[in-house]
């Protein structure tokens, strides 16, 4: 049966929203992905029938939101394919799953000690290494990216020393969409005895993983870029690292015992779930993500595959030779996400995208949040398209449309 992005479509409301006459059409995934009606009727369904607050309350409501909120870590669990249930932290999203990360773990971490990045980093898995950098009086070194916007593996070896500790890099790019090779990270880091973190954000609203398979230590998602909430994600950690780490942040549900003389913390994973955590917010990424293993993974990414092919034969057309559109990533499909980023010379990206934006394009002008990578490549920024199994050829080909016209209006 061939891939039916009708069907898709007609399960997310927002998509029929116009702006002026003007057809949505929406292109930033790889910022926030939009949310479909089984997500916010799960999450309308908890708010309306089980709203209380979680682990230590006995009444019938208590017990229901307790339920409900485990089970959502289940099934976190279940779609990366842990170990165990209680290596899934909660947290607010990807930045506090690897700030956790920075916190607990780089506490046992000595000065001289050495962490590996990459250049393609998206700030948050740059700033709490600096932030540890600075606390602690770790080395930092940073694997450059090539001339495809791929992380230059080539270099791992006068990278990862004795010294290294941990190696932190994307398992896919918001700006490029390269994907990692992660087995060669994995094999560098043993070879030293380091561990390894991925920041996932970007990788995982494309289909489960098999965390175990990997061979990597911890692992950070959002929930807002895989079709779920705002203010929600998770840290997947190997259950012998997690156990060792002290909190992160304290206050209520991550205690055993508290006295004024001291304070006994709770096993993982509710010794790093300080407080209230986001109950509603965790059901609605577990229907999220349940959403997405319910796709046919091949059909999505044939579709998906079309439409960067589509729109990476649209740039080249548009450019005629000139030479004014430069793709910053891979120019093939191979190893990628469908996220495609470039710059147009002579026009800066926020110009293209508010003229986009009257087409009803929704893209994204910047530099990412992955400003070293900017500077690598000595822009300022670029236009990104990131697309998801709710696009379709009408989205693409107005994208291209508003495009030219932009080009008309600005060069």
């Amino acid at each position: 049966m061939p891939f039916d992005v009708d069907a898709i479509r007609h399960q997310f409301p927002i998509l029929r929203r116009e702006f002026d006459d003007t057809a949505l059409h929406y292109l930033d995934n790889a910022a926030s992905a939009q949310t479909p009606q089984v997500v916010v009727d799960a999450v309308a369904n908890h708010e309306t029938t089980s709203r209380a607050n979680v682990l230590r309350g006995v009444h019938h409501l208590a017990e229901a939101a307790t339920q409900a909120y485990e089970d959502a870590r289940r099934t976190v669990a279940r779609y990366i394919n842990a170990d165990r249930v209680d290596e899934v932290v909660f947290t607010s999203g990807t930045t506090a799953g690897i700030n956790l990360v920075a916190h607990s773990f780089g506490a046992r971490l000595e000065a001289g000690d050495e962490i590996v990045i990459s250049g393609l980093e998206h700030h948050s898995n740059i700033v709490p290494w600096q932030l540890l950098r600075e606390r602690r009086g770790i080395e930092l070194k940073i694997l450059p990216p090539t001339a495809d916007g791929c992380i230059d593996l080539a270099r791992l070896d006068e990278m990862v020393g004795a010294r290294c500790r941990l190696i932190a890099v994307t398992h896919a790019s918001n700006v490029t969409g390269a994907l990692t090779d992660v087995s060669r990270i994995v094999d560098a880091a043993q070879r030293v005895s380091a561990k390894v973190l991925l920041d996932g954000a970007q990788h995982i609203p494309h289909g489960t993983i098999d965390i175990q398979a990997m061979g990597v230590d911890f692992y950070a998602f959002s929930g807002h870029k895989a079709f779920g909430p705002n203010g929600i994600g998770a840290l997947w950690a190997r259950w012998s690292i997690l156990e060792g780490m002290p909190p992160f942040l304290g206050g209520g549900e991550m205690i055993k015992r508290v006295t004024f003389e001291r304070t006994t913390f709770a096993d993982p994973p509710h010794r790093f779930e300080a407080g209230t955590p986001p109950i509603a917010q965790a059901v609605g990424m577990a229907a999220a993500l349940d959403w997405i293993d319910d796709l046919d993974g091949e059909g999505v990414q044939t579709h998906l595959s079309a439409l960067t092919e589509r729109l990476l034969g649209g740039l080249h057309t548009l450019d005629q030779g000139r030479g004014l559109i430069k793709l910053i990533g891979p120019e093939g499909l191979q190893a990628r996400l469908p996220v495609v980023s470039f710059v147009v010379d002579g026009a800066h990206p926020h110009d293209i995208c508010q003229i986009l934006d009257r087409h009803g394009c929704a893209l994204r002008g910047g530099h990412h949040c992955a400003q070293p990578l900017m500077d690598h490549f000595d822009i300022a920024g670029t236009t990104r398209a990131s697309l998801a199994p709710y696009n379709n050829d009408e989205d693409i080909d107005a994208m291209l449309n508003g495009l030219e016209d932009a080009m008309k209006r600005l060069l």
